[in-house]
């Protein structure tokens, strides 16, 4: 049975590049290694909203807590908002991603495919590879993960089917993720909409028991909450409405940010190789012979399709020559 690599063990000292597929050659380390892009702030500010739902929550439970037990209100409440930071930190990263990712630890054949790709490929972003935790994904699908703050994966599969030009333009894309602030900006809002959504769930729970009401209590109920919509709806200018356009907002901002870590792939240079996998699983795609998604589907779809990321790769290579 094979020993699970650990992320935190430093490395042993082994001759530079013995292993690697690319030229040896000096990198230089950039101090700045990540940001964030439009597409970073676009996904933040579409979930303001629940963001602002989840502090509403937090701030009423904190005040029950505090009249109950006497603790000043301020503290749990404070300790809510400060709890994103947690979030990125190694531990809670490496729970996230055995328990919510479902990932594994890569093999010691596993890591030395993987790692010397990974180098070239942080080396010709100009950052540190070591600042990033590598992670494998048991599945038969060509695909690759940026979660968090630290956190990159691919599958099985990929490892043992491309080359490894090809798996540096798939781990190019998921850095391109993390240095354009993606990754975070996704943990940061799931985080902290968390407490809105456990509270919706639980209003429908408690829902779904009250008994049936008679037919004129249910139109009276119809009518006041018709007429509080429409009360809202005036008052906030039609706004109330827009969480029902989030989910499309969203996936149309998802699907922008996917096109942006493919030019950032291509900027690495590795825009043939990428392409090459796309190609490959268009053809995929194209044996198992499915219906065609509806046009809402693919309005929900966090992923531009294959043909659109290929000529968006095209188009930006022929710009840069």
């Amino acid at each position: 049975m094979s020993v699970p690599y650990d992320p935190e063990e430093p490395e042993k000292p082994r001759e530079p590049h013995a292993e690697s597929p690319f030229p040896s050659r000096r990198v230089h380390i950039s101090a700045r290694r990540r940001g964030a892009d439009i597409t970073a702030l676009g996904h933040l500010a579409l979930h303001l909203p629940h963001g602002l739902a989840s502090l509403a929550v937090v701030f009423l439970v904190s005040y029950v807590v505090g009249i109950v037990s006497g603790l000043p209100w301020w503290i749990p409440f404070g300790c809510w908002a400060l709890s994103g930071a947690f979030a990125f930190s190694r531990p809670c990263e490496r729970l996230l991603a055995r328990w919510l990712f479902r990932l594994r630890y890569p093999a010691p054949d596993e890591e030395r495919t993987l790692r010397p790709v990974w180098r070239e490929v942080a080396g010709r972003a100009c950052v540190d590879a070591n600042a990033y935790q590598l992670w494998i994904e048991n599945s038969d699908e060509i695909n690759a993960l940026a979660a968090a703050g630290h956190i990159v994966s691919v599958t099985s599969h990929s490892l043992k089917t491309l080359t490894p030009a090809q798996l540096g333009g798939v781990l190019a894309h998921e850095l391109g993720h993390h240095t354009r602030g993606h990754a975070w900006a996704s943990l940061l809002s799931l985080w902290y909409a968390l407490p809105a959504r456990l509270a919706w769930r639980l209003v429908l729970r408690l829902a779904s028991r009250v008994e049936r009401l008679s037919a004129g209590a249910a139109t009276i109920a119809i009518v006041v909450a018709v007429a509080v919509v429409l009360a809202l709806a005036t008052a906030t200018y039609g706004l109330i409405f827009l969480p029902l356009a989030t989910p499309y907002l969203v996936a149309a901002v998802s699907r922008r940010a996917e096109l942006r870590a493919d030019e950032h792939a291509a900027g690495l240079g590795f825009a043939a190789h990428l392409m090459e996998v796309l190609r490959s699983e268009h053809d995929r795609l194209e044996s198992r012979q499915t219906a065609p998604d509806g046009v809402m589907m693919r309005l929900l779809d966090s992923h531009p399709d294959i043909h659109t990321r290929m000529h968006h790769l095209r188009t930006y290579v022929e710009r840069r020559r």
